[in-house]
Order: structure tokens, then sequence, then C-alpha cells
């Protein structure tokens, strides 16, 4: 009976232990919104995000990080409508939206440099946030979308980690990608950014930096889960282009899984007054099991 005791106290400090913050974490932040934290100087430029601090008590939150839409050229660190901040925190995920450099007047990779970077600051100072260096998410719109695929994808050797903090990983385990553009490269280059090539740099469509700004073509068995969601009628970014990395990662073995919105255009708005299908808080349910399934100990 003794060594019971002993045993259920003993599982009772570690139970409690992980259940606390770390003694230097100011408690006063919880539930809070931290706004526009330099993470990363990219060229002279101060790059901002907002943290969205948990509402739980418990050590090391895992993060998302979300990144915004806008076609490369517009768009801030807002949070888009299917994202829930509330639930991600009172589940214990630290929330962290990203500005990132913007075309025409910065070029890519410039926009995947940013994000990279931001993931690396929040590792170099992952006891500062009272996160989990290996448990990050990345969710993005659009734009957005392209650069969370892309943020899963590559690694070092792709060449978009440059800057501070480069003694820090940059890879996230899970991605949730909404209506991101997944094949760059000819013959998909005029059709999607015939009136945005500026953003490459290039109006010459077999130019190689469509081939290196594709996600696609980055995918490999050590790639992290997938969730995919598209508009049925997004004439903006086709289905076509989800369903080419969706693909793509299954050819590698990579838990994926797609989810096709009926009656959603683009953002997922609904067409010509109908109700899409599944609705957005159906959407924001799913995206909450997939973050628990993948980034939750």
């Amino acid at each position: 009976m003794q060594i019971r005791a002993l045993l259920l106290i003993v599982l009772c400090f570690i139970m409690a232990s992980c259940q606390s913050l770390p003694v230097d974490f100011d408690s006063a932040k919880l539930g809070t919104i931290e706004r526009d934290i330099t993470y990363c100087t990219m060229n002279g430029v101060p790059l901002k995000m907002d943290v969205y601090y948990p509402s739980t008590r418990q050590a090391q939150w895992a993060v998302i990080i979300h990144i915004h839409g806008g076609g490369w050229i517009s768009g801030s660190k807002g949070i888009d409508e299917i994202v829930n901040p509330e639930a991600l925190r009172k589940s214990g995920i630290l929330l962290a939206t990203v500005d990132y450099r913007l075309a025409p007047e910065h070029k890519f990779p410039a926009m995947i440099e940013d994000v990279k970077c931001a993931v690396r600051y929040l590792r170099a100072h992952a006891s500062e946030y009272n996160i989990d260096p290996l448990r990050f998410g990345a969710i993005g719109s659009s734009a957005g979308g392209h650069l969370a695929a892309l943020l899963g994808l590559t690694d070092a050797a792709a060449g978009f980690d440059v800057g501070e903090y480069l003694k820090y990983p940059s890879n996230v385990q899970a991605v949730v990608d909404l209506y991101g553009p997944a094949n760059l490269a000819p013959p998909h280059t005029r059709r999607l950014f015939f009136d945005r090539m500026e953003v490459f740099g290039t109006y010459d469509q077999h130019d190689p930096i469509f081939l290196r700004a594709s996600p696609v073509y980055y995918a490999d068995t050590a790639s992290p889960p997938f969730l995919i969601i598209q508009g049925q009628f997004d004439t903006t970014v086709p289905p076509l282009q989800s369903r080419l990395l969706f693909e793509s990662l299954q050819r590698k073995g990579v838990p994926a899984e797609m989810i096709i919105v009926k009656n959603a255009g683009h953002n997922l708005l609904p067409v010509e007054g109908q109700t899409i299908q599944p609705s957005i808080e159906e959407l924001r349910e799913k995206i909450m099991e997939f973050w628990m399934a993948h980034l939750k100990k």
C-alpha cells in the first residue's frame, strides 16, 4: 500500500508539473494578444507578427503560423474567418499571424524567406513564448496557402532560409492549405499569373523561378501531413491546383486530405446565392481536429 501511495504521489506531481507554466513566464499574458512584434528585419524592412496567447497553463504550447493571402501584393496579418483563435486559445495552441514583404517592391522569394524567418524566430525564443519547438503548424489562404505549402515542403536545401536565426530550422509539422496555388510552372504560369508575373521578377513563363516557386515539386516521404481546402467553383485558383498538390503528396505516401467545398468560389465565398457545404463552422471544426491530431501531445 505504501508503494502504491508513493506512486500516486509521484504521478500527481508529474501531472501537476505538466500543467504548470515555467516560473519565468509572465502569466498575465494568458489569453491576451501581443501585437506588432518585430520578428526579423530583411533588407532593412522590419517584419511584424501578432501573438495570440493560449489561456491554458501547461508548459510548451504548440504553435500555428497564420499566413495571409492577397496575391503576394497586398494584405496584412489579420485572421481569416475560417481560423478560430478562441478555440486555439482554449486548446493550448499559440497563434502567430505574420506580415511579409510584398511585391512588386519585393520579388519572390522574399515572401517565403520572411515566413521561414518567423518560424526560426519563434524557435529561437521558444522559452520566452512557452512553446514547443517540435510542434509547429502553418495555415494560409490563397497566396498564403501557397506560402504555407512551401513552408511545409521545403528545407534549407531549397535556399529559402536566409537572414536571422539560421541555426534554427524552419520546418513545420502540419499544414492547412486553403486554396493556394501549387504548380506555377508552365502550362499554368500564364493562366494563373498573367496579371501578376511581376511578383516573380519576370514575364518569361519558362523562367526557372516558377518551377522553384511550385510546392508540388518539393513533396517527399518526409513531408508533414496536409489538410487542403478548396472551393468547387474557384476561378482565381482553380481546383486543379489543389488536386495537383494532393496527388503529389499521395504519391509520396504523405498523410493528406482534400476537402472540396461545394458552391464555393475563391475565399470560400458562396456563388450565385448558394449555400456552401461544408459550412465555415464545420470547416473550422475540421481544421481544429487536424491540429489536435497532429500537434497535441
